[in-house]
């Protein structure tokens, strides 16, 4: 049938050729065509992913394998289909391959300008700074003339997986194992350092106590000790004051009989006792009778002594019969 209709979704960007000049274009037409004699372009407005995968060298000479995908779409319809074949068959399937190849192009230009970032960097640095990777990349395809040529623009350029090659793959995990075993170790170290720090604390306060508290109990015996020595200073105080008084005392009694005796200090005992009636008593007469012929017994020749008067010198209780009488002689 030579007429035909068409209906574009307004994501399609449609152009109609007719007799190689353009007869309509914009997104979204729908109208009846003559199919002999027209040529029918769509050009997809929409964003498309389009995903990669590439293997690159590190500045280190490190193999790592980039995952992504690419996020695109068409800016300039015109510009691209004039640049590629997007002419469709009444069914409305693509006529040449150039769709598929423009991905390829923006999968090209996008692995030049990765090879040049990842070059730059280092495997360690790549691996850890993806989004570094990922801006400068993004950067250089929205500047690269091969794509602006083309009227397409690259809304994103994201990085889904890292990877370098299995071999260093271990030896990276191997070195973060060991780090990350080390760091244990060092915070095991750490914290027994802090428990023997916290423990020698502990005892700095546990002597600083002890010694306030043997500080404070020398500090009570030298109050006791003051104490003491208060008392015994006052108790000595006390002593020697009753020492003097007892002196002051005792010589006041000796000033006292000194001054008693001064009167008979130069007269005759005998005189003294008679004068103390001493005279009325025989068996002190007799006593003395005794002393002063004990003084002058260089002059008794002999002396006779009866039972009787030494009874009665005895007293009662100490007599005793004296069937003879004791003579007593001496013949100085």
């Amino acid at each position: 049938m030579p007429i035909r209709y068409i209906k574009a979704a307004p994501t399609t960007y449609v152009i109609q050729f007719q007799d190689g000049k353009v007869k309509r274009e914009g997104p979204g037409l729908s109208f009846l065509y003559w199919a002999p004699t027209t040529t029918l372009v769509a050009v997809p407005l929409a964003s498309a992913d389009v995903p990669f995968v590439f293997n690159e060298v590190t500045r280190d000479f490190q193999a790592v394998t980039l995952q992504g995908q690419l996020t695109y779409r068409v800016a300039d319809p015109k510009r691209l289909a004039s640049l590629l074949d997007y002419s469709i068959a009444p069914s409305g399937k693509y006529l040449s391959n150039d769709p598929e190849k423009l991905e390829e192009r923006l999968v090209q230009v996008a692995q030049v300008r990765a090879h040049a970032v990842v070059q730059a960097m280092e495997l360690r640095e790549v691996l850890v700074r993806s989004e570094v990777v990922e801006a400068q990349v993004l950067a250089g395809l929205g500047t690269a003339d091969a794509i602006r040529m083309l009227g397409v623009e690259v809304m994103g350029f994201s990085l889904l997986s890292v990877r370098p090659t299995p071999e260093m793959s271990r030896a990276l995990e191997a070195e973060a194992r060991e780090g990350l075993q080390r760091r244990a170790d060092e915070a095991i170290y750490a914290r027994r350092n802090s428990a023997v720090e916290q423990e020698r604390r502990i005892k700095e306060s546990e002597l600083a106590t002890e010694l306030a508290v043997e500080e404070k109990r020398r500090q009570i015996r030298e109050a006791q000790m003051a104490a003491d020595i208060a008392v015994e200073e006052q108790r000595a105080a006390l002593m020697e004051r009753w020492t003097q008084n007892e002196r002051q005392a005792a010589d006041a009694r000796a000033y006292a009989l000194e001054k008693v005796l001064a009167p008979v200090r130069d007269v005759d005992w005998k005189t003294l006792m008679a004068a103390n009636g001493g005279g009325n008593d025989p068996k002190l007469n007799i006593a003395l009778a005794f002393r002063e012929m004990a003084e002058n017994a260089g002059k008794i020749g002999e002396l006779n002594m009866s039972p009787e008067l030494l009874s009665g010198l005895l007293g009662p209780t100490q007599r005793e019969p004296h069937p003879e009488p004791q003579r007593t002689r001496s013949n100085k």
